[in-house]
């Protein structure tokens, strides 16, 4: 029910607005008239004490009551004319006992519906139509056979709008989609060092608890220790060769220096003690140095360098056949390698078929492309950060960065390297002269 509200504002119609003289004292603040105001206060305080609250303000249920049950005694005040019921409905209103009579014809003992009863056909006879198509079937001659072929489209796919363009256009060349490639159909290469694929969620021992047993802990926290020292003395290591490698840079560049000056020196010693006869002896020095004339190789220098062909063949030939009867010599060693290996990759299957699953800790040497993977977190809690609420255990690590590396160690997903900046082709700014191209009239 929306809630009654008295009507406010002036009653009277919109009248001009008339500002007297504000030069008198009649004018001033404290000669100003607030009768109107101070009544709307008194009205206010009497609701508050009468009501308890402004009129206006509080809802219809507070005011109203809803009367669902009605006076009884209204209809006793209204006049009879309204109460006394028209003779029409009377009429309509009385029913007899007699039942209605029925409007449906009642048919007789000759009457039929005109349908000729069907005649019963023998069930144990066959037709010669039948029975030759039996026959039929038995040679193995069917005359209608189901082949069953696979849809080429999708029953349930949305209509493929280039077929509709195809059918109505068929000038146009087919426009052929993308084939995928066929190592995707082919299962992906696991980088674990024993080959065998690593599960998505791997099942961590009883070293990775929030709460583990004692054995467990301390294994777990032998183990990354050593991987950390490991992992300091390589580090340690290579600077240690990247120092010496830089001293000893250092000290090739100073012996090429000081090489490089001395040979500066012993130029310009040469130099200043040629200059007081190079003008005289020009000529002694060009007649001196005369090129060698080629000569005609005799018979004897032929025969010498045929001599030395032949012996380097020999010599070849010698050394292939010696190499042959030392294979020949080690045929039974070769057969006892051969038969380890195939020792070691029968093992290998044995090994590959087994349910145990594959470490993505340690890795195999060889990985696919040219980048590394990333190093896995170390995945451990000092013991003085051991919780025995799991309430209080302190989320750690990156989730994100987890999944996308057991994706790469599981051959989903090649290791790549972030390229920020692409190479762009270089552009070349010309202005052209098309002012000049003018034709004279």
């Amino acid at each position: 029910m929306p809630v009654l509200k008295t009507p406010s504002g002036n009653p009277n119609g919109p009248a001009q607005y008339k500002q007297s003289s504000r030069k008198g004292k009649k004018s001033w603040r404290k000669n100003v008239d607030v009768t109107d105001v101070e009544k709307g206060l008194d009205e206010l305080n009497d609701e508050i004490i009468l009501h308890g609250g402004k009129i206006g303000e509080k809802a219809s249920e507070d005011l109203f009551a809803i009367d669902v049950k009605g006076d009884s005694n209204i209809t006793k005040k209204l006049p009879k004319a309204l109460t006394k019921k028209l003779k029409a409905d009377e009429i309509i209103a009385a029913r007899s006992a007699v039942p209605a009579v029925s409007l449906r014809k009642r048919p007789g003992d000759k009457t039929t519906d005109g349908v000729l009863p069907v005649k019963r056909q023998r069930t144990q006879y066959v037709t010669q139509k039948e029975l030759v198509r039996l026959r039929k079937v038995a040679d193995g001659h069917h005359e209608t056979t189901v082949t069953v072929t696979d849809a080429t489209y999708d029953v349930w796919d949305a209509p493929d709008p280039q077929r509709e363009v195809t059918e109505k256009l068929p000038f146009l060349p087919k426009v052929e989609k993308a084939k995928a490639p066929n190592t995707l159909r082919q299962q992906p290469i696991s980088l674990s060092a024993n080959g065998k694929p690593v599960p998505a969620v791997p099942k961590p021992s009883g070293g990775y608890s929030y709460n583990p047993e004692f054995n467990d802990y301390r294994d777990r926290l032998e183990e990354v220790s050593n991987q950390v020292v490991e992992a300091e003395k390589k580090r340690l290591a290579e600077l240690e060769a990247e120092r010496l490698r830089q001293i000893a840079a250092a000290k090739s560049a100073a012996e090429a220096e000081a090489a490089e000056a001395r040979k500066d020196l012993s130029e310009w010693e040469e130099e200043s003690a040629w200059e007081g006869i190079e003008s005289g002896g020009e000529e002694l020095v060009a007649g001196a140095i005369s090129k060698k004339k080629k000569e005609r190789k005799t018979q004897a220098q032929r025969n010498k360098i045929k001599r030395r062909k032949e012996a380097e063949r020999l010599a070849k030939h010698e050394a292939a056949m010696k190499k042959k009867r030392q294979q020949l010599e080690k045929i039974s060693e070769l057969a006892e390698e051969v038969y380890q290996k195939e020792k070691a990759m029968e093992v290998a299957k044995i090994e590959m078929s087994d349910d145990s699953e594959g470490d993505d800790e340690v890795l195999r040497r060889r990985q696919l492309g040219k980048f590394r993977l990333p190093e896995k977190d170390l995945e451990i809690v000092l013991p003085d950060e051991l919780e025995e609420s799991l309430r209080r255990l302190k989320p750690e690590g990156n989730l994100l960065k987890d999944r996308f590396r057991n994706m790469l160690v599981r051959g989903k997903l090649e290791s790549r390297r972030k390229i920020p900046f692409r190479k762009q082709a270089k552009g070349k700014i010309t202005e052209k002269w098309s002012y000049k191209d003018f034709v004279l009239d």
